[in-house]
This record gives C-alpha cells, sequence and structure tokens, in this order.
C-alpha cells in the first residue's frame, strides 16, 4: 500500500509526521498526542476483538484517514499554526503510522 497512488498515508505523513519531533520537548503535547492515538486505536480495533495484540492495519487506518480528512474538506478546515483537533490526531496517525511500520513495504 505504501507505493499505491493516491495512499491517504502518504499524504498524512509527509505533512504531519515532522510534528513528532515537537513531542520531546512538550510533554503537553506528547500527552494530546498519545490520547488521540488511542481513540484511534480504539476506533479501529474494538474491545470486543481482545486487548491482546491491539495491531492496528494499515486498510484500517487508511479508511479512517479518508473519512477524517473528507469531514475536514466538508468543514472546510484549514492547517492552524499550532495544534488543534485536527491537527493532534493527524499527528497522532502519523504516530501510529511510525508504531506500526505502515508504511514498510
Amino acid at each position: 500500500m505504501n507505493d499505491s497512488p493516491g495512499c491517504p498515508l502518504i499524504d498524512v505523513a509527509a505533512t504531519y509526521m515532522p510534528r513528532l519531533s515537537e513531542m520531546t520537548s512538550a510533554p503537553g503535547l506528547a500527552a494530546a498526542v498519545d490520547q488521540h492515538a488511542a481513540a484511534v486505536r480504539d476506533a479501529l480495533i474494538p474491545a470486543q476483538r481482545g486487548s491482546g495484540g491491539r495491531i492496528v492495519r494499515r486498510d484500517e487506518l487508511a479508511d479512517y484517514v479518508l473519512g477524517f480528512t473528507d469531514w475536514l474538506a466538508g468543514v472546510d478546515w484549514a492547517e492552524p499554526a499550532g495544534h488543534d483537533f485536527a491537527t493532534l490526531r493527524l499527528t497522532a496517525v502519523c504516530w501510529l503510522i511510525r508504531e506500526h511500520d505502515l508504511l514498510e513495504a
């Protein structure tokens, strides 16, 4: 999927992955991104599927990103200079991409 044209994870990673470096010097930001990552993971992996090995699948995260970015486009969202709900959520998606090696071949 990482070489698929139009893969939403590639675009999100290219734009928001650099924001992960900000987490090392901002504990509050790190906590917020962690909470958003947990919320995304919980949306993708319902509790009834078991708590062991909570693995985020590439295709499920890509579908989530498509839905989320479609919603952002629908509300005419523009990326702010700081961090709002959407930037935190997209940064959290990047954290999940990195932690689960979702752009690896």
